[in-house]
């Protein structure tokens, strides 16, 4: 009798231990409920330092109900899109791990997965307002109970990137930071900025476009905008269908990892530039009006640059990257001037070299033009950033087989790291044959100027 008189008062104990230990995990849907479709359903689940791993399941309407949520901290939002096949996204649990590695904050990632999932995208479309509505009388509250709308950060993801807009807008432009992870293009082009994204829905908008051809939109909907390697193709994603779903999702999902790269420290300088042919040409290498911070980087960072770019209006800047992480590159400018009587038209390959490791940089976007004494700019961009450079190399090639291969006579080379206030790098009189590559160690550049 006694035992069991025990066992009664120890089980209502074991089941609430039980329920505060319970990890909510993202609603895992699969093709069937995208046919059938599913409605607007919003789940709010919570991380912090506490429960870095595990999430919480927050309450829409009583915020006593979420002893674990301190309003008093800064709050991220964390927003997916579109989820066609009902599929968690892969990227679900990176973002409260890296995320609370930056700073003691409140993460919530908004699970949406009933309403995004379907096969009619119109119909997921049409949730966005629903969902921003839901978010913005959450937010409403967080307010009542002391928090700072200013501190709240909203990291959107493709439509949720509109949804983040849409609660911005609803607070009257109020919360600190939107982050738009490739916005949503289908639906949303061509429409007026009270039915998408735009600068005036928060303190400071940055955007990421990297699929402006297909999924994603074309035209600038932050206070800076960044296109990484143009805004559409990315490097490493499959370019023929023959590849299936990837060929279609790869340059929109590829926003997503590109923000968690930056977050986990590979950091990209964007340049500002009025088109990516122009940043490839290197007519755009120029960062003085950023003052001594240089140009933006791209990713969780740039709040750095936020009083400027509120100051210059809206900013579009390019950058590119890797085929696979770590996807950051390393810019520098290039000076060479030549001695040939004769125009030379072609590519080059330069290679630095550091303590058994390689930085390669391979110039072919088009082909450039060398004339006598004059100097031609380019825009060199290595695959990684070497932090001394013992020796380098140069290749030249024109890229025609059919014609006489030339010898390239340079008076000399310029380097100069567009990222770290260091000294140029200097190389005279180098002969360059045709497709032979060439190796020297390079000196500080001479104070005088040709």
């Amino acid at each position: 009798m006694f035992l069991w008189h025990y066992l009664t008062l120890l089980l209502p104990i074991t089941v609430q231990i039980c329920k505060a230990q319970r990890c909510e995990e993202f609603t895992d849907l699969d093709l069937a409920h995208a046919i059938i479709g599913t409605s607007l359903k919003i789940r709010l689940l919570l991380h912090t330092r506490e429960n870095v791993t595990c999430a919480s399941l927050l309450s829409h309407t009583n915020m006593s109900a979420n002893p674990q949520f301190n309003v008093s901290k800064p709050t991220t939002f964390v927003i997916h899109g579109y989820r066609p096949t009902g599929s968690p996204p892969v990227w679900v649990l990176r973002f409260p791990s890296l995320l609370l590695a930056k700073g003691d904050v409140n993460v919530i990632v908004v699970d949406w997965n009933h309403g995004a999932a379907n096969v009619n995208y119109f119909k997921a479309v049409e949730n966005t307002h629903k969902a921003a509505d839901n978010l913005t009388a959450f937010i409403k509250m967080m307010q009542e109970h002391g928090a700072s709308l200013s501190s709240i950060y909203m990291i959107g993801v493709s439509l949720g990137a509109h949804v983040s807009g849409f609660v911005g807008a609803n607070l009257n432009s109020s919360i600190g930071r939107i982050t738009a992870l490739d916005p949503a293009g289908p639906q949303f082009r061509d429409t007026p900025p009270e039915d998408r994204l735009d600068p005036t829905d928060a303190q400071f908008v940055d955007v990421l476009h990297t699929d402006v051809d297909a999924l994603g939109f074309r035209q600038a909907l932050g206070h800076i905008d960044f296109y990484a390697n143009g805004g559409a193709d990315q490097p490493g994603c499959p370019k023929t269908i023959l590849s299936g779903t990837s060929y279609f999702k790869c340059d929109h999902q590829r926003s997503v990892l590109l923000y968690l790269d930056s977050m986990e420290g590979c950091t990209s300088r964007a340049l500002p530039c009025s088109s990516y042919k122009e940043f490839l040409d290197g007519n755009c290498l120029n960062c003085d009006r950023f003052g001594a911070a240089g140009c933006p980087v791209f990713g969780y960072g740039v709040t750095k640059w936020k009083d400027v770019l509120l100051s210059l209006g809206q900013t579009s800047t390019y950058f590119t990257t890797n085929s696979v992480a770590p996807f950051c590159m390393t810019n520098y400018g290039v000076e060479v001037m030549i001695w040939n009587e004769e125009v030379r038209w072609g590519y080059m390959t330069l290679k630095l070299y550091s303590k058994g490791k390689v930085a390669v940089a391979t110039i072919n976007h088009k082909a450039s033009e060398f004339k006598k004494f004059t100097v031609t700019k380019l825009l060199a961009r290595f695959d990684k950033d070497l932090q001394s450079v013992e020796k380098m190399s140069l290749k030249f090639s024109t890229g025609n087989p059919l014609k006489p291969q030339y010898k390239l006579r340079v008076l000399r080379i310029r380097l100069t790291h567009l990222e770290r206030d260091e000294r140029p790098l200097c190389r005279y009189d180098v002969l360059l044959k045709e497709k032979e590559e060439v190796t020297f160690r390079p000196i500080p550049c001479e104070e005088s100027n040709f």
